[in-house]
């Protein structure tokens, strides 16, 4: 995935394509450790506050996440360590959010 603004660029890549092409960047920040959560809700554009909500309940149980956005489908970054709890967490929830 890449995410490209006027202040950087990001690639979302699993480590085995990050270890395939780092050495064309070598200056890059990088940090591991995440897995990437697909919420297979496809939304319309007029849907407000879903991921607000989803945000709120996984930050209620103390884990930071990262928020990605494609055109139908939101995504989320989240440590390794806490993925069980989240999808716990957010399992506990499917019903009010879907």
């Amino acid at each position: 995935m890449l995410l490209r603004d006027p202040f950087e660029v990001t690639l979302l890549l699993e480590e085995e394509d990050w270890r395939a092409m780092r050495h064309a960047a070598r200056d890059a920040r990088v940090e591991g450790g995440f897995r990437l959560v697909t919420l297979d809700v496809e939304l319309p554009w007029n849907v407000v506050g879903f991921l607000a909500r989803v945000t709120e309940i996984l930050a209620a149980a103390g884990i930071a996440v990262g928020a990605l956005s494609a055109f139908s489908r939101d995504h989320l970054l989240i440590k390794q360590e806490d993925l069980g709890k989240a999808l716990r967490v957010l399992g506990e929830h499917v019903a009010e959010l879907c």
